[in-house]
């Protein structure tokens, strides 16, 4: 008898297949320069014929990457891209027809897994201008509640939780017996870790990519911490060799190569304060004080700067509707200043 899951057949997903090469890529939150390429020549130096045959051994790299967490490999999962532990939380954590609690706007899986596994995704929405409360999420918790997703920082609004903020939801999260997943995809472009939560106690999770700093989008690798007994939740749920051997070559690479990591904060911080600065000269309000994307209220029709952007200046940039006070508005992910200083120049020449 042929089967239908019912969920995937009402699920409504967008697939991007757009052929990207050869524009300025500042839509979907990449490090647009890459790492260096000479970096990139020596990491493949070593690579041999069996290195590529064989399957990927994630031993070694889980010592490492436990090492420079300053923890052991028993409470981290390897996952290709963070998106993939998130998925397996959710599924892990939470029933059919169990209360997820998440803000929005923020990454659209949260609720693309919520529905695919029939979970009740309950938001809490930002207010018009563009902050979210502490209170407003812990209002949002009941009994029923399995499992409170957040993002530090936020994507797209770019906002954070300070200490105290994150004591006051994670009180309540601990009395309801709420399963807690912090997404720190952006954790480097604002250095505010809650990790120590996952290191410590159990039900909180921290999520982690390779892909936005590291700028390893391509290779797809991130990692799960969490208590060593639900990290094993975690990992029953994983495919064999889940992780690609080339991927986590680069992210040794990356960790073990002095001033590696500070070259691309540093990069990246001048790259922001340059853009920030222009658009203050300019007159044009911004938001996004933390993560490595900024929202910009434009001058004219945000949809017709995009659209401008792609055809005359080979720039990729989005748009946002109804974005709070901003309305409609460009979300522009933030590089080094090259990059930057090439995107202000085609906004000020375009935005009239």
């Amino acid at each position: 008898m042929y089967f239908l899951n019912k969920q995937l057949q009402n699920l409504v997903r967008v697939f991007d297949q757009n052929d990207r090469r050869g524009y300025l890529r500042l839509d979907l939150n990449e490090n647009p320069g890459g790492l260096p390429e000479d970096f990139i020549n020596k990491v493949l130096e070593d690579v041999t014929p069996e290195f590529v045959a064989q399957y990927p051994e994630t031993k070694h790299f889980s010592e490492v990457l436990a090492s420079y967490l300053t923890t052991t490999p028993d409470y981290l999962c390897l996952v290709n891209g963070s998106a993939e532990g998130i998925r397996y939380i959710i599924e892990a954590f939470t029933s059919p027809k169990g209360k997820i609690v998440g803000v929005v706007p923020s990454y659209f899986m949260f609720q693309v897994y919520s529905e695919m596994y029939e979970r009740n995704f309950t938001p809490v929405p930002y207010h018009e201008d563009l902050t979210i409360r502490s209170d407003d999420i812990i209002n949002a918790l009941t009994e029923d509640t399995q499992l409170l997703i957040l993002l530090n920082p936020n994507n797209p609004m770019g906002n954070v939780y300070s200490d105290d903020e994150f004591e006051a939801i994670i009180s309540v999260c601990r009395q309801k017996k709420i399963t807690v997943l912090v997404d720190e995809a952006y954790y480097y472009f604002w250095p505010k870790t809650f990790i120590k939560y996952a290191l410590s106690e159990r039900h909180i999770f921290i999520t982690r990519t390779f892909s936005k700093l590291f700028s390893m989008a391509g290779c797809r690798l991130g990692y799960v911490v969490g208590a060593p007994e639900d990290i094993k939740m975690v990992q029953k749920l994983c495919t064999p060799h889940n992780t690609n051997a080339f991927a986590m070559k680069f992210a040794q690479s990356i960790i073990e190569t002095p001033g590696m990591i500070d070259m691309l904060v540093s990069n990246f911080q001048n790259g922001r304060q340059y853009l920030i600065d222009a658009l203050d000269t300019h007159g044009y309000r911004h938001k996004g004080e933390a993560g490595n994307f900024i929202f910009i209220e434009p001058k004219s029709d945000a949809d017709t700067i995009v659209k401008r952007m792609k055809s005359e200046k080979k720039i990729l940039i989005k748009t946002y509707s109804n974005v709070g006070e901003f309305g409609n508005c460009l979300r522009v992910s933030i590089g080094e200043r090259k990059y930057m200083e090439r995107f202000m120049t085609a906004l000020l020449e375009l935005d009239t």
